[in-house]
């Protein structure tokens, strides 16, 4: 992490106050502060690079012509002291590339479909007013801290510019090579072909690409065509790896897989004009049968005793969840197995199905 811009307390335009920092990523720091106008918390982001001032109001008021219940909320722009401000809703919650790296293996199909179906509709509605992102990929996504992650959230359409132009820069002397860039490093594995090739002549279809790899990313446990420089000839070959391991080893799960990997190659086609449009992504996402219900924490206390194939799941809030290693999204159950899973009624004890794999390690 470089040094932070401001510390607690500082104030701008007589209005906004730091209260923490939060995080950082290539371009920007975001603050937690308060607005004393309205007494309301909001995310304060400010980019790094001084020199990056006319660029960051150029794109803060694009991203302010997006307004969706699954896009973060642009509330406020201003410049002091030679440096802009990009001010957004607090959203509290993670980044999904959080959740990956703390939580998650992989997702299963219905919280996957979920997931995808949101960013869909976000990404839809930055289409509608003319609003190319250019940089999705995880950590510009948030998510809630539910264990069903409710929240689902694009933001960082108001450096999406910036970060545009930092990429062509990174590939702008060899293709082969690439500076040490952190945004470009981290946008890579979800870049599409075109944005390798001619991020200048790129559009909407570069965020439908995007989209797909981080669809494949959640069902896999890692991007289609790999990280760092491996995966740039992949990409521009843009020919898929076969369909990730799990589908293969849990067919009860079929229908609903098979669906997924349809929408994942026709997101991942190599010509931008064979892609579905945003609002097309979202109608094949709305008629997937995915379940939403309710998720819930637990830790898998016994299995195999004294049935095979079932176990007990004991809960965060205290209940014993009796489960199938049919609907355990994993290679196979094992006692102490931290897990995320749908709760339904059932009696002697209520059941859960999917049951998700969680990884040992919390942030």
């Amino acid at each position: 992490m470089t040094d932070q811009i401001h510390k607690s307390g500082e104030k701008f335009v007589g209005r906004y106050q730091i209260l923490h920092y939060l995080a950082e990523g290539g371009m920007q720091q975001v603050y937690a502060a308060i607005d004393l106008s309205f007494g309301r918390k909001v995310a304060l982001k400010a980019p790094k690079n001084l020199s990056a001032v006319k660029r960051f109001s150029r794109s803060a008021r694009m991203s302010a012509k997006v307004n969706h219940v699954n896009v973060a909320t642009t509330l406020d722009y201003f410049e002091e002291g030679g440096r802009s401000y990009l001010v957004e809703e607090l959203i509290d919650g993670r980044d999904l590339e959080s959740a990956l790296e703390f939580d998650f293996l992989h997702l299963d199909p219905h919280l996957s479909a979920h997931l995808i179906h949101h960013i869909a509709k976000g990404v839809a509605a930055s289409h509608h007013v003319g609003v190319f992102h250019r940089d999705l990929k995880p950590r510009n996504i948030m998510v809630s801290r539910d264990p069903g992650l409710k929240m689902v959230k694009v933001t960082d359409f108001g450096i999406a510019k910036m970060a545009e132009e930092e990429i062509a820069d990174a590939f702008k002397d060899d293709k082969s090579s690439i500076t040490g860039s952190q945004t470009a490093l981290g946008a890579l594995p979800y870049m599409s072909p075109e944005m390798i090739e001619e991020p200048k002549t790129a559009s909407l279809p570069a965020d439908v690409w995007a989209v797909g790899a981080i669809f494949f990313t959640i069902l896999s446990g890692a991007p289609p065509f790999g990280k760092g420089l491996r995966a740039i000839p992949k990409i521009a070959a843009a020919i898929l790896p076969p369909k990730p391991q799990m589908f293969l080893l849990k067919p009860q799960f079929a229908p609903l897989t098979d669906e997924l990997w349809g929408i994942v190659q026709e997101c991942l086609r190599k010509e931008p004009g064979a892609r579905p449009v945003a609002d097309r992504l979202v109608e094949m996402c709305s008629k997937l049968c995915y379940s939403e219900a309710p998720r819930e924490l637990g830790i898998i206390k016994t299995y195999g005793r004294p049935f095979k194939k079932t176990g007990y799941i004991q809960s965060e809030s205290g209940e014993e969840v009796f489960f199938h290693s049919d609907s355990f999204y994993g290679v196979k159950p094992a006692e102490g197995t931290r897990v995320n899973f749908a709760c339904f009624a059932g009696s002697p004890h209520p059941r859960g199905d999917p049951v998700l794999p969680l990884k040992s390690m919390q942030p």
